[in-house]
């Protein structure tokens, strides 16, 4: 049995070249150290799961009781924010199981090539739907408003503005989720995880890593040295007819 996901904190986004010199953008995500702060059993809870916790300095003052409790009964230092991930069952020949108290470190991801990220977006404020939802607006002559959505509800019947109505409010700050993020490096000295590609919410915001849940098929002999472009081939070909 072990944990299939962690928390991490974003630390900023940079670039990366690989062996054919072809840059990639990637975002550097500090993932953990981690701690198991409870357990959650089918026989007693309902299901498998583990609560973890990301290890971040904070002052005792700051926990209420319950919580100095909850965290006394695992004994495990006060964290700053929790989660639950689940717990995927152990194979064949490992008879290592997770307890609370475990610390869970970036390479769980040692096997994996690609992880799924779950994060709060940037809070944009009240927005209009020109920003919001990408309306074209209005004309822009002189006399016109440009960023007003128009006619938002029927006359007579059904006299009511739909559900669902895309009109100006709130954007932003909302739960994000990013699938199939490929991990273009590992660095488990520091804590570090480079995951290609952009990832939501703003630097130092916190963030759940966890193994893809539908990783994408790999395709062989489809990229690399040993890929057969069809228009030499065919050329080649070709050319031993000759």
């Amino acid at each position: 049995m072990s944990v299939t996901g962690i928390l991490g904190k974003k630390i900023g986004m940079t670039q990366l070249f690989d062996e054919r010199g072809d840059v990639h953008p990637v975002t550097v995500l500090k993932a953990g150290p981690c701690v198991i702060t409870q357990l959650k059993t089918l026989s007693k809870d309902g299901y498998d799961a583990a609560q973890i916790g990301y290890v971040d300095f904070i002052k005792a003052s700051k926990v209420n009781k319950p919580m100095t409790g909850h965290f006394a009964k695992s004994n495990v230092p006060p964290v700053r924010m929790m989660k639950e991930v689940p717990v995927e069952v152990a194979k064949e020949g490992d008879d290592a199981a997770v307890k609370a108290g475990d610390r869970v470190m970036v390479d769980i991801f040692a096997d994996d090539k690609f992880v799924d990220v779950i994060g709060t977006s940037k809070g944009r404020g009240f927005a209009g739907v020109v920003r919001r939802h990408h309306f074209g607006g209005g004309p822009k002559a002189h006399g016109h408003m440009f960023q007003v959505q128009g006619s938002i509800g029927a006359s007579s019947y059904p006299s009511r503005v739909f559900p669902g109505q895309r009109m100006p409010g709130h954007m932003g700050h909302a739960q994000i989720t990013v699938r199939n993020l490929r991990i273009r490096g590992i660095d488990i000295e520091d804590n570090l995880l480079l995951v290609e590609g952009a990832v939501p919410g703003p630097r130092d915001g916190y963030v759940l890593i966890s193994k893809a849940k539908a990783p994408p098929r790999e395709r062989r002999g489809f990229a690399g040295g040993t890929t057969l472009d069809p228009l030499k081939a065919s050329k080649k070909a070709s050319a031993k007819k000759k």
